[in-house]
């Protein structure tokens, strides 16, 4: 949705605002006060140049996408339907992992589709995975160039005319090429991207407990970002749950091996050929976010210096040659965010120049605030959620911002110097014990800056009392009121990064599912509140009935979705039963497998929450620690609608689709 007037409103708010800092607000009294206070005037300039960039991407017009060539109901022959090669890169991820991608793969509701494991560890328990579920097989003993030679390497052998890419944690719905598929219908179309969803809370959201409050970073990429992209014609390719032209693919040399982005850098090559990349706003797969608030920063660090890097190829948007200038803009606009962290230093640092150094980085007036200030700062909090598609409020992502900021920054200016990170498969399973320590790496910092901060503060309340020891230029009450503000704002997101550093105690990494389905356990109503791999919980319609069963008791059998399942009752509270399966059959762990995972519709559209009430609710969180996951006390994403029947919309979409059958077949 196009909003002219909204982003006339906030350029012009914005031009008021920086021409009042230009000509009110800097001080020049001194070199060291006149090079703090063009800094940070340089920063928000920075900053607010590269957002408004991003709301006039927006008002591009539709390019009407990629013609589909058939209806959404217009059977096809079979017969003329193109061959699809669905590759799957491994590296060291666990056997269980691996084994729920393949048979999601195996799973596809199409005819045409072959499956290759790209094992680039040389396990002989993923051949044998590989073979027992009926998968291509493929090895290297030279493994240069990590996922893309990986990738690049099994090319010669395929034969399809399509490639369909998913990392090994991302698990598709049966009916992902089927939808994924339509586009190629146009000849120009040279690769398809989806959205990638995650089956698991990230580490911020899990920490904190803000599962219902508060939507994955990524989300806005999806939602707001890539839509807007597509109407520019540059299209980001995110490295999985995607498809491409095999014959598109060969022809700009395979996957870039030029820069650990290998994704962005393919999609800007194939760009510049002349391939129509298109996004397809809807959610047909999932995968697992980091565990870990250490591999969190360790993805973001190896994607702004993988990202940075592609300025150092031949994929580089400002030098390849077959790109048109809003492009090149484009590509370049997303290449260059990342360096968004580097004023974002500067803004959180600046409070310390009065409270520590007693210089003033600009002058304020109460006037000036409420008049120049107050009405961008306003216009921004309540015009985020309404552009970004609902995916995201104004100050709740801020915290994914904090907690990495300095680790991050330190791998941006790594990159600008030259030092590229290499690339790091994200871990996919816990460090070893239930309780895991808080990184250091991310701890000291965020220590650090809270120190200074409580420096600042401690020193700006005495200025404001007229009570202080450090001398200091005459200033006004607003100016001073300003930065202890400022400083205040500062200490209360790196209390809460801290909070989020603290991992929440457990002791498996398998996601566990909201759900809210009538079952029978032994021919007893009761409700199903959460499910997972490993088990479910549930609530006894009749609390006579909790008292036949105690932790223990095996050989009940679980009537859900059509199909009995043996359970064994691992825990109880009052009315409530914790249940694990009892050793099941192949058939019925494919039926699992589909049922938790690849259901058309399967993951949600979700809208942010308000944020007043959020804001609220991690306050609160920030005063008590989370308990440790067990039984009862679950980090659950939610999934769609009810189990077997429900709707759902897809995202950006207007469409609706209805969930088939929980056990209908994929294969």
């Amino acid at each position: 949705m196009r909003l002219p007037w909204a982003v006339l409103l906030l350029a012009l708010l914005a031009a008021r605002y920086l021409h009042w800092r230009v000509t009110a607000t800097l001080n020049l009294d001194t070199p060291l006060a006149a090079a703090l206070s063009v800094l940070l005037l340089a920063a928000e300039g920075w900053l607010l140049a590269h957002s408004f960039l991003q709301l006039l991407f927006s008002l591009a017009p539709e390019n009407g996408g990629a013609t589909t060539g058939h209806s959404e109901d217009e059977p096809q022959d079979q017969e003329c339907l193109p061959s699809v090669e669905v590759l799957v890169p491994s590296y060291g991820e666990p056997l269980e992992v691996v084994e729920r991608c393949l048979r999601g793969c195996r799973g596809l509701r199409y005819p045409h589709a072959r499956v290759w494991l790209l094992d680039d560890s040389g396990r002989p328990e993923l051949a044998a995975l590989a073979a027992r579920l009926g998968c291509r097989y493929s090895s290297r003993e030279q493994r240069s160039h990590a996922k893309a030679g990986n990738l690049n390497h099994v090319l010669p052998r395929l034969e399809g005319e399509l490639i369909a890419v998913f990392d090994a944690d991302v698990v598709p719905v049966c009916s992902f090429l089927e939808h994924a598929l339509k586009p190629f219908n146009d000849p120009r179309v040279g690769l398809v991207q989806t959205p990638q969803s995650y089956m698991n809370a990230d580490p911020v959201i899990r920490n904190l407990g803000l599962e219902r409050w508060l939507l994955p970073d990524e989300e806005s990429f999806y939602r707001w970002i890539e839509p807007v992209r597509q109407r520019l014609g540059a299209v980001v390719c995110a490295g999985t749950s995607f498809v491409v032209r095999r014959q598109a693919l060969l022809a700009v040399g395979g996957f870039e091996t030029g820069t650990p982005s290998e994704d962005l850098a393919t999609g800007i090559r194939l760009t510049a050929a002349g391939w129509r990349l298109v996004f397809l706003p809807a959610k047909l797969s999932a995968g697992l976010a980091p565990l870990t608030l250490a591999a969190l920063a360790r993805q973001r660090c190896r994607w702004a210096s993988g990202t940075l890097h592609t300025l150092r190829t031949g994929a580089n948007p400002l030098r390849i040659p077959g790109l048109n200038p809003l492009q090149r803009l484009a590509f370049l606009e997303g290449i260059l965010h990342w360096l968004n962290v580097l004023p974002q230093l500067v803004l959180m640092l600046m409070p310390l120049s009065i409270g520590v150094l007693g210089v003033a980085p600009l002058r304020v007036s109460g006037t000036g605030l409420l008049t120049m200030a107050l009405p961008l700062v306003l216009a921004q909090l309540l015009l985020a959620r309404w552009f970004s598609a609902h995916s995201r409020t104004a100050l709740m992502p801020e915290l994914y911002r904090w907690v990495v900021l300095v680790p991050l920054a330190g791998a941006v200016i790594a990159s600008l110097l030259g030092r590229i990170q290499p690339f790091r498969v994200t871990p996919k399973q816990l460090p070893s014990g239930r309780d895991i320590a808080a990184e250091r790496r991310l701890l000291i910092p965020l220590l650090g800056l809270l120190g200074l901060q409580g420096v600042a503060v401690l020193n700006l309340v005495p200025l404001l009392q007229g009570t202080a020891r450090i001398r200091l230029a005459p200033l006004s009450a607003s100016t001073l009121a300003v930065g202890l503000g400022w400083a205040l704002l500062n200490g209360l997101l790196l209390l809460a990064s801290l909070r989020c550093c603290r991992e929440r105690p457990r002791g498996s990494a398998t996601p566990w599912l909201a759900w809210r389905l009538p079952v029978e356990i032994n021919g007893h109503a009761a409700e199903l509140s959460a499910i997972s791999e490993e088990g479910v919980e549930l609530k006894l319609a009749h609390a006579a009935a909790s008292r036949c069963w105690e932790p223990g008791a095996t050989q009940l059998q679980l009537s859900l979705a059509g199909h009995s399942w043996p359970v064994r009752v691992a825990a109880r509270s009052g009315t409530r039963l914790g249940c694990t399966w009892e050793p099941l059959a192949d058939s019925q762990q494919q039926r699992l497998q589909h049922l938790l995972y690849q259901r058309d519709s399967q993951w949600p559209c979700r809208r942010a929450p308000a944020e007043p009430l959020a804001l609220l609710v991690t306050l609160l969180r920030l005063l008590r620690p989370m308990p440790a996951e067990d039984w009862f006390q679950r980090s659950l994403i939610p999934v769609e609608g009810e189990v077997p029947n429900g709707s759902t919309k897809r995202c950006g979409s207007d469409q609706s689709e209805a969930i088939p059958h929980a056990d209908s077949p994929c294969s």
